[in-house]
C-alpha cells in the first residue's frame, strides 16, 4: 500500500509552468543525479540552438508544451486509420495518459519554480512492464520537447520509415541495424539531426546503448553534415526529472535537397514550427498538415455536441511572441482584449451574422474538442483543417490503389504470424505508404495550397460536413489553460494538471 503519511488529496490548482534542469555535454558519462542538486543552473536564453558552452541550464516551460510534444512525436499511425478515424482518439489517449498517470510537480526550496517528479502511484503501485511503457513515452516526449521547443529543430519523423536522404533510405530500413528513434532538420544550423530518446531511471549503460544507436545512424549518413543528439529524461521515485543532452557534430556536405523539394523552408522562422512559413512554402504546408493528421482525424470524427469554436486573433504573427512552440493565451493582452470586444457586440448581433461580424473585427474561430479520456483540448484553424481534409483524401486514394495496404488484401494466414513478423509486416506497409506519399508530393503542392487558401472562406458546417455550425465560445472557460500556434489550438484543464508530489 501507499504509506499512510502520503495524503489523499485532489490535484492542486496552479499555473502549469515548471522548470526543467538540463545538462549539455559532448558524450555520455555517469548519471549526474547528485551533481544537479548542487550545480549552478544557468537560465536558458532561448536561443533556438545549442548553447555556446556545455554545462547545466534550467528552462521554464509549460505543461501545454509537454502535451504538444506528446501528441506529435512518434510513428505515424494515420495510414491505419483511413477508414476508422474515431480510433485517433484512442491513440491520443495512449500518448498523453501515461504522463498524467505518473507525473507530478512540487516546489523546490531555494528557487521560484516547480519541477516535475514521479507521483506515489508510480512509486508504490506500478508494475515493471507498465513502468517500461511509461519510460518510453516519457523519453520520446521529452526528446521532442527538448529538440523542438528548446533547441529549434523542425518537425521530427520516426526513423523506421527511412532517413532524410532517399538514396540512403533502404539502408536506414535495414532490420538488422539498431538505429536511433527520430530524425529532423535544423534550419539555422543547416544540419540533419539524428535523435535517440531514453526515459526513466536512465543509467550509463542505457546512455551508452543510445550512443551506439546514434553511431550506427551516423555511419549511414556518412559525408552529410549532421548532429547526433541523445536525450535522457532521467527520473526516479523521490527525485526530480532532469535531462541530459549528449551531442556530437559531424561536419560534411550540406543537407541534400531533391529537385522541387522546398526543404530549406521546412523548419520555419521560429523555433521548429512549420506553421510560421505556411504562406510561402508548399512543403511546409504539407509537413504541417501531416503533423496534425491525428488531431484532424479526432476532430473530424468527434460528435457534433463535443465540438466548439474558440476565438483567437486572425493575425498569425501575434502568435510568434512565444517561448517554445506555443503562445499561452491567459497572458496575451491582444487575445483578451479582442475576445472582450467580441463579447460586447454579441448581444446586439444576429446569431447568423455573428461569425461574420467577428471576422471583420480581426478574429478567427478555431474548431476544438476535448479528447475523451483526457483533459486535453485540441483544435485548429479552418485553413489548416481544409488542408488536412484534402491530404486525407489523397492518402485514402493511395491506400485504396496500393496492393497490400488494404485489409482485404491480407490473407488469413497473416493472423498466424508471430508478433515480430506481424510488426515487420505493418512496418513494411507503412514504408510503402510513405514512399507513395513522397511520390505524390509534386501533385500535392498545388492541391493543398488551393484547399488551404479556400478554407479561409468556408463555414465550419461545410468543413465539418454537419448541418449546423459548432457552438461559438464567447465566455472564457476559467478552468482551461489555453495556448495557440499560428494554426493550432491546445488547452489543458488547470484542475487536472499532474498533482503535487507528497
Amino acid at each position: 500500500m501507499i504509506p499512510a503519511p502520503v495524503p489523499d488529496e485532489p490535484p492542486l490548482t496552479y499555473a502549469d509552468s515548471f522548470d526543467v534542469p538540463v545538462l549539455f555535454r559532448d558524450r555520455p558519462a555517469r548519471k549526474p543525479r547528485r551533481q544537479w542538486r548542487t550545480a549552478e543552473l544557468k537560465p536558458w536564453a532561448g536561443s533556438g540552438g545549442f548553447p555556446a558552452t556545455d554545462g547545466w541550464y534550467v528552462s521554464t516551460t509549460t505543461w501545454r508544451e509537454i502535451i504538444k510534444a506528446a501528441v506529435e512525436v512518434g510513428r505515424d499511425v494515420t495510414p491505419h486509420l483511413q477508414n476508422q478515424p474515431r480510433y485517433a482518439h484512442g491513440e491520443l489517449v495512449a500518448r498523453v495518459s501515461p504522463l498524467y498517470a505518473y507525473l507530478g510537480t512540487h516546489s523546490v526550496q531555494g528557487t521560484k519554480g516547480r519541477r516535475l517528479t514521479l507521483n506515489p502511484v508510480y512509486a508504490y503501485n506500478t508494475e515493471r512492464s507498465a513502468k517500461n511503457a511509461a519510460s518510453y513515452r516519457l523519453g520520446m516526449t521529452m526528446a521532442e520537447w527538448a529538440c523542438r521547443s528548446l533547441l529549434g529543430l523542425g518537425q521530427t519523423e520516426h526513423l523506421e520509415l527511412g532517413g532524410p536522404i532517399n538514396a540512403l533510405r533502404d539502408t536506414f530500413k535495414n532490420p538488422k541495424l539498431t538505429l536511433p528513434d527520430l530524425w529532423g532538420q535544423h534550419q539555422a544550423e543547416g544540419l540533419y539531426w539524428l535523435i535517440e530518446a531514453k526515459g526513466g531511471d536512465v543509467g550509463l549503460s542505457t546512455l551508452r546503448k543510445g550512443w551506439a544507436q546514434l553511431a550506427a545512424g551516423s555511419k549511414i549518413l556518412g559525408l552529410y553534415a549532421h548532429r547526433t543528439v541523445l536525450v535522457g529524461a532521467s527520473v526516479r521515485p523521490g527525485d526530480d526529472l532532469f535531462l541530459t543532452i549528449d551531442h556530437d557534430l559531424h561536419p560534411g556536405r550540406p543537407p541534400f535537397t531533391p529537385a522541387g523539394f522546398d526543404i530549406g523552408d521546412e523548419s520555419g522562422v521560429g523555433p521548429g514550427n512549420l506553421e510560421d512559413r505556411l504562406g510561402d512554402s508548399d512543403d511546409a504546408l504539407i509537413g504541417a498538415a501531416r503533423a496534425q493528421m491525428l488531431a484532424y482525424l479526432a476532430l473530424r470524427s468527434a460528435p457534433a455536441a463535443r465540438l466548439r469554436t474558440v476565438l483567437v486573433p486572425a493575425d498569425r504573427a501575434s502568435r510568434r511572441r512565444r517561448s517554445g512552440l506555443t503562445t499561452p493565451l491567459e497572458g496575451d493582452d491582444l487575445t483578451r482584449d479582442m475576445r472582450a470586444a467580441a463579447r460586447g457586440v454579441a448581444p446586439y448581433t444576429e446569431r447568423h451574422t455573428l461569425r461574420t461580424r467577428i471576422r471583420s473585427m480581426g478574429l478567427d474561430d478555431f474548431v476544438t474538442c476535448r479528447i475523451p479520456g483526457t483533459e486535453v483540448h485540441l483544435g485548429m484553424s479552418r485553413k489548416l483543417y481544409a488542408a488536412c481534409e484534402r491530404l486525407h483524401e489523397e492518402d485514402l486514394a493511395i491506400a485504396q490503389s496500393t496492393p497490400g495496404l488494404r485489409a482485404e488484401d491480407q490473407s488469413a494466414d497473416d493472423q498466424e504470424l508471430s508478433d515480430d513478423a506481424q510488426e515487420q509486416q505493418r512496418l513494411t506497409q507503412r514504408r510503402i505508404f510513405r514512399e507513395q506519399q513522397e511520390e505524390a508530393r509534386p501533385r500535392l503542392r498545388p492541391r493543398l495550397r488551393d484547399a488551404y487558401e479556400r478554407g479561409a472562406t468556408r463555414d465550419w458546417s461545410n468543413l465539418l460536413r454537419r448541418p449546423q455550425e459548432p457552438e461559438l465560445e464567447l465566455e472564457s472557460d476559467e478552468g482551461l489553460l489555453e495556448a495557440a500556434t499560428p494554426e493550432t489550438y491546445l488547452a489543458v484543464s488547470r484542475y487536472d494538471l499532474p498533482p503535487a508530489r507528497a
